[in-house]
């Protein structure tokens, strides 16, 4: 398990180009016939992703002992969209199929879950989240189409995108997690610019859908005081409170959003004009 403690803005203004990398990127995310797991003291959330390429993956107790519970799920709900080839999903025994661009939501409480690819030639990659929770709701499979979409931007502005909200409140119940995904339309660059912070959520973005030479410049740190990162295929970004959370790519590039915090109210947000960035 790797723990990223949380980080102070003032503290982040200082960091190097190594620094920031070693403080908020997450560069591997995905190993074959295993999990990863990355703990941020921001808001507890866990980010990670399950490839079984020829055999199962569990997140086994070990992860239960290190969070000074049983298992792993414990006292925690869980969010998990597949972007690699059809997958399944045992959860307490119940065999769920989640198939490429689909999600699954697990309550607290559950005991097992167990990981496995379809077919071996073209893996599943279970990219997740998980948030501490309070109360046990039901697990639920969402597919695209039942995902609540919302088309933003405009051509003009080179920030055309469709966000399909998997884990909100219109469509299920979770006691904190949120999750989508967002698909940016082909000639699209920017996502979520104008910017915004929130001050009552933290947020992670995992940029996929790219090749070798496709890479985004993630734009983080406070308004007045923005750095940036440059993310692979497959990397995560997290992003406190404090940080805006933006990018613009060399090519078009999809990417999953993930929100703890205060509240589960999509639009409240701190928007920033451009014209106040420095």
């Amino acid at each position: 398990m790797d723990v990223r403690q949380s980080i102070h803005s003032e503290h982040a203004r200082a960091l190097d180009t190594a620094g920031l990398r070693r403080e908020f990127l997450i560069e591997k995310i995905f190993v074959a016939d295993n999990y990863t797991l990355t703990y941020s003291h921001t808001d507890r959330i866990i980010i990670g992703g399950v490839m079984p390429v020829r055999q199962s993956v569990a997140i086994g107790s070990e992860v239960g002992k290190q969070l000074g519970v049983s298992y792993f799920l414990e006292r925690r709900e869980l969010g998990v969209i597949n972007i690699g080839g059809p997958g399944l999903i045992d959860v307490d025994g119940k065999t769920r199929e989640i198939g490429h661009e689909e999600a699954l939501y697990i309550g607290k409480g559950a005991q097992t879950v167990i990981f496995r690819s379809a077919n071996s030639d073209q893996p599943a990659k279970f990219y997740y989240n998980s948030a501490p929770a309070h109360t046990t709701y039901p697990d639920k499979k969402i597919t695209l189409e039942e995902a609540a979409p919302t088309t933003l931007g405009d051509p003009a502005t080179s920030n055309r995108r469709t966000i399909n909200k998997f884990i909100v409140p219109e469509v299920l119940p979770t006691c904190q997690l949120t999750m989508g995904l967002t698909k940016l339309e082909p000639g699209s660059l920017w996502n979520t610019m104008p910017c915004h912070t929130h001050e009552r959520r933290m947020e992670v973005y995992f940029y996929f859908d790219m090749n070798e030479e496709t890479a985004v410049f993630h734009m983080m740190g406070e308004p007045q005081e923005t750095r940036h990162l440059l993310v692979r295929n497959e990397q995560a970004v997290i992003s406190p409170s404090w940080s805006i959370h933006a990018g613009v790519g060399t090519q078009r590039y999809t990417f999953i959003w993930g929100m703890v915090g205060e509240n589960q109210v999509f639009d409240d947000m701190d928007h920033v004009k451009i014209s106040e960035l420095r």
